[in-house]
């Protein structure tokens, strides 16, 4: 007699796979190059405080020729350098932001025009979920920032990530079409869960320091020292806010007068949450608000304080 054998099919799973799908396929590069560094360096490298002076002159370099794989969304040729992957991934530890969180930020989804630019004509974008500001570099200021990293590298060391310096994350080359382009990542300096209602980029000037028609048109606009004194005036943080914000301004601009920069300026994002009360979507326990004083002036307050 014979004996019925019973077979079980499993179904294999298979992992994942990322398309890093973008408009424009130089942003599909970016996706790709920044997932593939960032895992390699998770997977491969262990993770040290001990940098080496090579470490601020190396590189790594990843070049594709003739892909399939992903031809829909990644083009056939493509080329992606990483600067300095050791000193960029310490400062990144430096500033408590996790690897994979950076990487995931950068690579779910394609980083998103910003409503500015610099006087160059320099395009902005911002990741996603509006955690990282992404920024195009000329090949001359790649330069600089390469003169500069190991000194910021030690400054940051220095004042233990407690800055009001953009902390930078990560810097690369892609090459596309025989095009290269470069690009540095810092982390946002506004709220990813509230909404910002005004921000100005100040000097401690009224010289020329109006925002421009053009400017004030736009959705976001970034306005300036006169418009600032127009509209806030004074913001007040209380005592131990003021000397803490004292301290990390007079040890950047003394590293700044060291490595003889002196064309920086301090951005201030305001939201009002007395007009805008935050929601528990957006609400952020480590932001701060502004609402008005009784003497006209605007005091930073606590969120939770709010209404008090």
């Amino acid at each position: 007699m014979a004996h019925k054998v019973k077979h079980r099919h499993i179904k294999a799973k298979h992992q994942k796979k990322r398309y890093f799908r973008a408009n424009d396929p130089l942003w599909s590069v970016f996706m790709w190059g920044v997932n593939q560094t960032v895992t390699e360096l998770v997977r491969h490298v262990e993770e040290t405080t001990l940098l080496l002076p090579e470490d601020f002159k190396a590189s790594s370099k990843i070049r594709i020729e003739n892909q399939h794989y992903n031809k829909d969304n990644l083009p056939g040729h493509f080329k992606v350098k990483e600067y300095c992957p050791l000193v960029f991934r310490d400062l990144r530890r430096r500033f408590l932001i996790d690897d994979v969180e950076y990487k995931d930020s950068l690579t779910k989804s394609a980083p998103v025009p910003m409503d500015s630019s610099g006087r160059s004509g320099v395009k902005f974008y911002t990741s996603y979920d509006k955690r990282f500001i992404i920024k195009g570099l000329s090949s001359e200021e790649v330069s600089l920032m390469l003169h500069l990293i190991q000194n910021y590298h030690a400054h940051i060391v220095t004042v233990e990530g407690q800055t009001l310096l953009p902390e930078l994350l990560g810097m690369y080359r892609l090459t596309v079409a025989d095009k290269e382009t470069y690009w540095i990542v810092s982390r946002s300096v506004v709220s990813s869960r509230i909404p910002t209602h005004s921000k100005y980029d100040l000097k401690g000037s009224t010289i020329d320091r109006i925002a421009s028609t053009k400017e004030k048109a736009k959705s976001s606009p970034t306005l300036k020292d006169v418009d600032f004194t127009q509209t806030l005036g004074k913001i007040k943080i209380g005592d131990e806010a003021k000397t803490d914000f004292i301290k990390k301004v007079e040890a950047d601009v003394g590293f700044l007068q060291k490595q003889h920069l002196m064309d920086y300026s301090l951005l201030v994002g305001v939201h009002y949450c007395k007009q805008y009360p935050p929601t528990a979507e957006n609400r952020d326990s480590d932001s701060e608000c502004v609402s008005e004083g009784e003497d006209g002036d605007s005091e930073l307050t606590p969120e939770e304080q709010d209404g008090e």
